[in-house]
């Protein structure tokens, strides 16, 4: 049995709970690629630089994507002075061309990220090469040749390796210190320098460690192979990250570089093929069996079935007749199409999905603040205790009176600034995101944002509109019921009815315009027109005003309904709903229409209810008929009879019970309740106005995909949390036992070359847990 909500009167509405600055009039976006960011500290700083600039709103800085999303008034900044804010800081960036699209973006970034990989696994390699050859050279050739050319020797490969294979890490350190910090390249430079200095003066001058009673070593192999092991991780690093956004380069390669267009009128017609680019809109395009389309459009000639699925998730491929609406980037499985491009370019449906994507994989989720916060401070503190841990290290030995206290002491301190990784911090919410929104988007459920993707895993409660979200959304005419009295037909009635609909968007109105056309009425044109927004619509048809609505709109019009209220009664108990019908101030009649509830709205409202979430059918629709379409669909909450405003304060009031409300919906008359929404939720099939409101957007209109967002918002969270886990635990427990704290209990000194092989891997432990995503159940 559906319980009634019962809405109070209406108050000024509340933002949505946002964690980004509101938004200000007039300002802009803008989107910079910053380059030379390596961790966590690097982010921190560009983002710190960027809020402080002067007219900044809002500034984002994303690790895996290597960019900046700057929200900023133009009247105090610019994007010019933004650049130029973040080139202060020690890191690349440039404004990207103007006419840059979508696809061309995306391929782009796959050719750096393909790029930076072979590059670090080349460098890699050799270094690893190297290392081995440093490690294993003098031991073989200790008999023949000197120690002393041998070290020389070691010099030289080593040298020849941090210039070459390790360059970047001391120009970056170099570079974040003349700028008054310090990142990951600090912590490696100083590292791996220090152990590169003492083996220097060990090789030029050993009579300085001889006088001192300490054994000249030198640690050459141990650079080289802290190098090459950085860099390996470095290397496995990429390749995981370019995996990370597979989903979107997947969706940026469905475009066909081609179109084969009819150009030329009579004599003179033929089949062109022309780059895509070069589609104008208008133009005739031809797609035969197995071909991708290249542009939207709009059927002319030929039936087949079109397999959307890339786009929508739906397996099952659609059919496809003149007049119906095609996608590019979908696949022709049948027949042959000729069809009449519409949207073209950034306007497309699948370069808007590729941008929203885009956008969703750059931002940056509420959870993210904590790693940021800590990375602000992390390298100083890192560089403080390693100055602390050699302090300790050589007043400790020298006490005991330990034979060569600074050796003991020199390697504790360089294992510490090895461990030590702030990358995993800065890799483990944006990662997530990224895997995330790319495995919503393969399931038609296309996430704008990280911040939308955690709130959504904390919904407590789902509010639905009923009209094309529970129901199809396509309603039929089921009645025709005269009032005592009228002179006019069945057949006169809904002409006129019709005829004042055909000036209707509703779906009630396309309903009973189809079903006057269907019994092969001729409708003539309505003027004065006026829509009563959630109430009905009033005009004037040959002569006769027309008032089409429910019942408050005709009591308020002073007509009374009594005569018909029965029957209007009846047919809401069997899920229809009445529309009144007044001719000339008089009542005339009824209609009664009905929308049938779509074959998987039940099963889906069973699995939220399954999993502890409160659903609620929010309509503008009479009492009876909502309960009667609640209790087929299995709906045990109704709110009915409420205009647009009335579904602000519904959706208010929940929020007010201290619930976490989700609102989907797929009309005009829901846009300001999803925006209300903590969650909004609009079904892709729907309007623009939804889907701009909404911070998920649904590609079918299957309530499924409602459980499939949730649930993987809630697996991401896990993931999330997860990955901030280990990134904070590795540094909490690898700082203190790189430092030596288990020495006097177990005998335990972690050695730098096993501090560089653990800090390597911490950041592919992070993204390897996010690539399981990819693999999520979402059912």
């Amino acid at each position: 049995m559906a319980r009634t909500l019962k809405v109070m009167p209406e108050s000024e509405p509340t933002p949505k709970a946002a964690t980004a600055a509101p938004p200000v009039d007039g300002e802009r976006t803008v989107r910079i690629p910053v380059s030379g960011m390596t961790c966590a500290a690097c982010q921190a700083r560009v983002q710190r630089t960027l809020q402080k600039q002067p007219g900044v709103v809002d500034a984002g800085v994303n690790l895996m994507m290597h960019d900046a999303t700057v929200r900023y008034l133009p009247d105090a900044t610019s994007a010019e002075q933004l650049v130029e804010a973040i080139r202060g800081t020690g890191y690349g960036a440039e404004l990207p061309p103007a006419e840059q699209s979508a696809f061309d973006e995306q391929q782009a970034r796959d050719e750096a990220q393909q790029e930076e990989f072979v590059e670090l696994r080349r460098k890699a390699i050799v270094s690893g090469v190297a290392g081995v050859l440093a490690m294993f050279a003098p031991m073989a050739l200790m008999s023949v040749v000197p120690m002393r050319a041998m070290n020389v020797v070691l010099l030289v490969l080593t040298i020849a390796v941090m210039a070459w294979a390790g360059r970047h890490f001391y120009t970056r350190a170099w570079s974040a210190f003349r700028h008054h910090s310090a990142d990951m390249n600090t912590l490696i430079a100083v590292g791996t320098g220090a152990a590169f200095v003492y083996s220097l003066i060990a090789t030029i001058a050993p009579g300085f460690f001889v006088r001192r009673g300490v054994a000249p070593d030198v640690y050459y192999e141990a650079v080289i192979i802290i190098i090459a092991l950085i860099l390996t991780g470095n290397a496995f690093e990429a390749r995981a990250k370019r995996a990370t956004s597979a989903a979107l380069r997947a969706l940026a390669g469905l475009q066909p570089p081609t179109a084969r267009v009819v150009r030329g009128e009579g004599a003179n017609t033929q089949e062109l093929d022309v780059p895509v680019a070069d589609v104008r809109q208008g133009d005739v395009v031809v797609v035969r069996p197995g071909e991708r389309l290249p542009t939207d459009g709009e059927v002319l000639s030929g039936e087949s079935a079109v397999d959307e699925s890339m786009l929508t998730g739906e397996s099952a491929p659609v059919a496809k007749k003149s007049g119906d609406r095609v996608i590019g980037g979908t696949i022709n499985r049948t027949g042959a199409l000729r069809y009449r491009a519409t949207t073209l370019g950034a306007d497309s449906v699948l370069a808007q999905i590729v941008r929203l994507m885009r956008d969703a994989q750059g931002s940056r989720a509420p959870i993210q603040n904590l790693a940021d916060r800590i990375s602000g401070v992390f390298v100083p503190v890192v560089v403080s205790i390693a100055v602390a841990t050699f302090v300790v290290w050589f007043v400790a030995a020298d006490l005991a009176g330990a034979a060569a206290p600074m050796v003991k002491a020199f390697a504790a301190a360089v294992a510490v600034l090895i461990i030590a990784c702030p990358c995993a911090m800065g890799l483990a919410v944006p990662t997530a995101v990224m895997v995330a929104t790319g495995r919503g988007a393969a399931a038609g459920v296309l996430i704008k944002g990280g911040e939308a993707l955690q709130r959504a895993g904390a919904v407590d409660t789902v509010v639905l509109d009923k009209t094309g979200t529970v129901t199809e959304g396509r309603p039929t005419v089921t009645d025709v019921v005269r009032a005592t009295g009228t002179s006019h037909t069945d057949d006169a009635l809904l002409t006129l009815v019709a005829s004042l609909e055909s000036s209707s968007e509703h779906p009630l109105a396309d309903a009973i315009v189809r079903h006057a056309r269907d019994r092969g009425l001729a409708l003539g044109p309505a003027e004065h027109f006026q829509s009563v927004t959630g109430r009905g619509a009033v005009a004037t048809v040959a002569g006769h005003e027309v008032l089409v609505g429910n019942e408050s709109l005709l009591a308020e019009r002073a007509i009374d309904v009594a005569p018909l209220r029965d029957d209007a009664s009846r047919l809401a108990g069997q899920a229809r709903t009445p529309v009144y019908v007044a001719i000339d101030g008089a009542l005339a009649g009824l209609l009664a229409v009905a929308d049938p509830i779509k074959a998987t709205s039940r099963d889906a409202i069973a699995t939220l209810r399954g999993r502890g979430i409160d659903v609620v059918m929010l309509t503008g629709d009479t009492q009876r008929t909502a309960d009667a379409v609640a209790r087929e669909a299995g709906i045990g909450h109704v709110i009915a009879g409420v205009l647009p405003e009335g579904k602000v304060e519904a959706i208010r009031q929940l929020q007010q019970q201290g619930r976490v409300v989700a609102m989907v919906g797929d009309g005009v008359n829901d846009s300001a309740a999803i925006a209300q929404s903590d969650v909004g939720i609009a079904i892709g099939t729907g309007t623009d106005i939804a889907a701009e409101a909404a911070d998920i957007v649904l590609m079918r209109g299957d309530l499924r995909s409602v459980t499939q967002a949730i649930a993987l918002s809630r697996r991401t969270m896990r993931t999330m949390k997860q990955n901030l886990f280990w990134a904070f635990i590795y540094n909490v427990v690898g700082i203190p036992v790189a430092a030596g704290v288990l020495y006097p209990a177990f005998g335990l000194l972690l050695s730098p070359i096993i501090a560089s092989a653990a800090m390597a891997f911490s950041s592919v432990s992070v993204v390897a847990n996010s690539l399981r995503l990819r693999r999520a159940r979402l059912a």
